[in-house]
């Protein structure tokens, strides 16, 4: 099996001015998790190394740059799955840990658990060697001027409706064209997403980073866009792999959303929601509203998808249009089947990718088919 890498760096409203630094953070994890497969690292190593240079990048929601919490702290989550063998490792809530997806690593190679949360996997990790540190390290200035300027915003009378998605008497069941327009390819791989884009929602996206590409009639009290201070964000990492062995890995690290309550775990760091990997089906990550994802254990239901005979490219839109249709949510998906073939999409104005393979390596801030 020829090895192969996908990574993905957030699906939200990327401005044009943060290109550059999405490119470079996926250039450098790429690089990263290459070297382990050429090298005849796993599945496993290759998306470890990927995930660990997006953590340590605070371009991305994902250790260091992350989201703060209602009340100032960063707190991350993170999943590591072998496709072999349904080894799993996740943490979550961890506050003292600079790369959770090491973290995950560990409970995956040396617990008979599969996951830890808050002080026992800080715990857990500083008993298998993982060096903790003050909080304050993984802060920077951005995502404390955002959370005052977000937590302003909901003392206006603004509400926050990242969590929830839609009612869905409010969704349409009939998502319009996704396809992409050659003529607008711009830098490195990138297609601009068409102003149809999707069926949209009955409100606005306020959390996450995320939007629809055209924002709908709000409702009353809704932030507008110019006073929205989540609309130039960032936001969750992933990576799926295949290694020469043909065994699969998934990997996916957040920060979370902004302004979280303290505890509040999301779909990236639970099995079958955010990530998946079974050398059976697929390996897969995701990144978006997370509460929708969880409800609709998204990651298991695109990897079923692949099992029974879906293309992966097929199965990444489908799950893409199902999170939308049924609960109004956004976001993106990397799909890899056990054959090399791959799986991307979204339905956010740009998502962060990049992929490794033999024949070279290709990076972008959008890609749908």
């Amino acid at each position: 099996m020829q090895p192969l890498l996908l990574i993905h760096g957030g699906a939200w409203a990327m401005p044009d001015d943060a290109i550059a630094a999405h490119e470079r953070g996926i250039a450098a994890a790429l690089e990263a998790g290459w070297s382990a497969l050429t090298r005849g690292g796993s599945s496993v190593d290759a998306v470890e190394a990927a995930i660990t240079v997006m953590e340590d990048d605070d371009t991305f929601d994902a250790g260091r740059g992350s989201f703060l919490t209602r009340d100032g702290r960063v707190q991350l989550d993170a999943l590591l799955m072998n496709g072999a063998d349904l080894r799993s490792g996740g943490v979550a809530c961890v506050e003292r840990l600079r790369n959770p997806i090491q973290a995950a690593r560990l409970v995956l190679d040396k617990s008979p658990h599969v996951y830890f949360v808050g002080t026992g996997a800080e715990r857990f990790a500083r008993q298998n060697g993982m060096a903790l540190i003050d909080n304050t390290e993984l802060i920077v200035p951005r995502e404390r001027d955002r959370l005052m300027a977000f937590q302003r915003a909901e003392a206006a009378g603004h509400p926050d409706t990242t969590f929830s998605g839609n009612s869905t008497s409010n969704i349409s069941t009939t998502p319009t064209d996704v396809s992409s327009r050659p003529e607008a390819a711009g830098r490195s791989g990138e297609t601009r997403v068409s102003s149809t884009t999707r069926a949209e929602s009955s409100t606005r996206f306020e959390g996450d980073g995320l939007q629809p590409v055209r924002s709908a009639p709000a409702k009353e009290g809704a932030l507008a866009p110019e006073a929205d201070p989540t609309s130039h964000s960032h936001d969750t990492v992933g990576a799926v792999a295949i290694d020469a062995q043909g065994n699969l890995a998934a990997g996916t690290s957040t920060g979370g959303t902004l302004s979280k309550a303290p505890g509040r775990v999301g779909d990236s760091s639970l099995i079958g929601c955010g990530c998946y990997a079974d050398n059976l089906s697929a390996a897969v990550s995701l990144t978006g509203w997370g509460e929708p994802i969880m409800k609709l254990v998204l990651g298991k239901w695109a990897v079923d998808r692949v099992a029974a005979g879906e293309a992966p490219q097929a199965a990444a839109t489908a799950a893409i249009d199902y999170l939308h249709t049924r609960l109004g949510g956004h976001g993106g998906i990397i799909l890899l089947g056990p054959d090399g073939r791959i799986g991307l999409a979204h339905n956010t104005p740009r998502m962060a990718w990049g992929l490794a393979t033999a024949e070279g390596q290709q990076l972008g801030v959008t890609r749908n088919p």
